[in-house]
């Protein structure tokens, strides 16, 4: 194992693929020379990608959507990006609203590349209409929720290659601090040890993320479209949320190592059960009421039935996974929920995030039974020196549990959700212009939808909770 890995293995891996673009431009990485598209936005994060600037993008901006309110808050996000007294942008908009959105942008090849964030049912189709194009992707997770999704995204990455263009899926965790400092620790062999098996009884990682529909983004109640209560346009939770988990463990325990859907994955097991919404609590959510045609079919008594939570348990090269997500209408402190746990044959590696954290993501290592704990603190004071020139303040802090530390980061130290967007954003605007990108990219995204969907697959046909 690697005994050490910091923040430029974010950036770039030691095995790339390389392409020789045939429709897709060439670029020198000169300020403003990649075009930006936005196809159809509908979910707050198309315009989070936009909310700072970034040097490679043209400020002007293409927009191809339905008419409606979902593009109009995109929009109006925007525009207030622009407006704002600190560090303003100049985004330059060019809007095209018609029936025929989708055939208008491939038809005018206005751009480089395409942003997508909003119906995850058309989204899978937009990803293989716009390689057809020859545009590179971007796109908001997740890429497919359905077993017919992933089948046109196999073809999607197979006309990628032949187009000479890129695919991206929005894995923003992998810049979360405690994340990148979770996968360091995990690969130090004497503080952690390796990582075991686990059983399908007994999983070696377990992953937990609490959301909630009703919730504020950048200080405003955050409006849902309606269709985000269908799973068939918007996806189960076990084939959204979990995506970023997935992806995680990959990203993790299984660094520049490519995961093949085919031979390195088994589902398990999985399960799923409704998150119960009111007719008000729509109306709060979406401004729409009564309820859409299209959800009748999910009403018992008046009330919404929302497929939105489940649990999912697999095999990934030999280690055993368990997983579950859970939607709740809202949070009394308005805050998300996660935890998770990676256990080491020397030390587990747990991350919390709720009310006995005071809700601030926290990262802790635990000594392994039968470990001596001051072996695994020295150890781990070890690795922490070695981190610190890259995130001052970090500390470790002994706790009321025997064998429990606490490896302590401020918060102020940590860049906030939406700062990741851009981030990956950088990294992706990286790999278009020197056409590199790791080679287990792709791999790995594949093999995390196979996972997502056959979970989908797998829950609807097992007995209900």
């Amino acid at each position: 194992m690697k005994n050490r890995l910091l923040i430029p293995l974010l950036l770039a891996a030691s095995v790339v693929g390389c392409r020789t673009p045939h429709l897709a431009a060439s670029f020198t990485g000169a300020d403003g020379e990649v075009r930006l598209i936005c196809l159809d936005p509908g979910h707050f994060h198309a315009s989070l990608l936009q909310k700072n600037a970034l040097a490679e993008l043209s400020d002007t901006v293409r927009v191809y959507a339905p008419e409606g309110e979902e593009v109009e808050q995109y929009l109006a996000a925007v525009a207030s990006y622009n407006g704002r007294a600190e560090e303003p942008t100049s985004w330059r908009e060019v809007v095209y609203t018609g029936p025929d959105y989708l055939e208008r942008m491939v038809g005018e090849r206005a751009g480089d590349l395409v942003v997508l964030a909003g119906n995850n049912r058309k989204k899978t189709g937009y990803i293989l209409a716009s390689v057809k194009a020859g545009y590179h992707v971007l796109s908001d997770k997740p890429l497919a929720v359905c077993r017919e999704d992933f089948d046109t995204l196999r073809a999607a990455y197979a006309e990628a290659h032949r187009r000479g263009v890129w695919i991206c899926d929005l894995m923003t965790e992998r810049y979360d601090a405690l994340n990148v400092l979770t996968r360091n620790l995990m690969h130090d062999a004497e503080l952690f040890g390796d990582l075991l098996p686990g059983s399908a009884d007994d999983p070696s990682i377990s992953m937990r993320s609490i959301h909630h529909f009703f919730k504020s983004v950048s200080g405003r109640p955050l409006i849902r479209p309606a269709w985000y209560y269908d799973v068939e346009q918007q996806g189960e939770g076990i084939a959204d949320v979990t995506t970023h988990l997935i992806d995680l463990v990959f990203w993790q325990c299984f660094p520049e190592n490519p995961v093949r859907y085919e031979t390195d994955v088994e589902v398990l097991a999985a399960s799923h059960w409704p998150t119960a919404v009111r007719a008000e609590d729509f109306r709060l959510s979406t401004g729409v009421e009564p309820f859409p045609p299209y959800l009748e079919k999910y009403l018992r008594d008046g009330v919404l039935e929302v497929m939105a939570n489940g649990r999912i348990l697999f095999r990934v090269k030999g280690v055993h996974v368990g997983m579950e997500v859970v939607w709740n209408w809202s949070s009394p402190n308005g805050e998300d929920a996660f935890s998770a746990v990676m256990r080491g044959s020397r030390a587990s590696i747990e991350v919390v995030q709720d009310e006995t954290t005071g809700n601030v993501k926290s990262l802790y290592v635990l000594a392994a039974g039968g470990a001596d704990p001051a072996q695994t603190l020295t150890a781990l004071r070890r690795r922490v020196a070695a981190l610190q020139p890259d995130y001052p303040g970090l500390r470790v802090v002994e706790t009321d549990i025997p064998g429990r530390f606490l490896v302590d980061l401020p918060v102020a130290a940590r860049p906030g959700h939406e700062v990741h967007f851009g981030q990956v954003a950088e990294r992706f605007l990286r790999s278009i212009r020197t056409g590199e990108m790791p080679a287990w990219e792709e791999a790995n995204t594949l093999a995390k939808y196979y996972i997502t969907t056959m979970a989908v697959e797998q829950a609807r046909t097992a007995s209900p909770e």
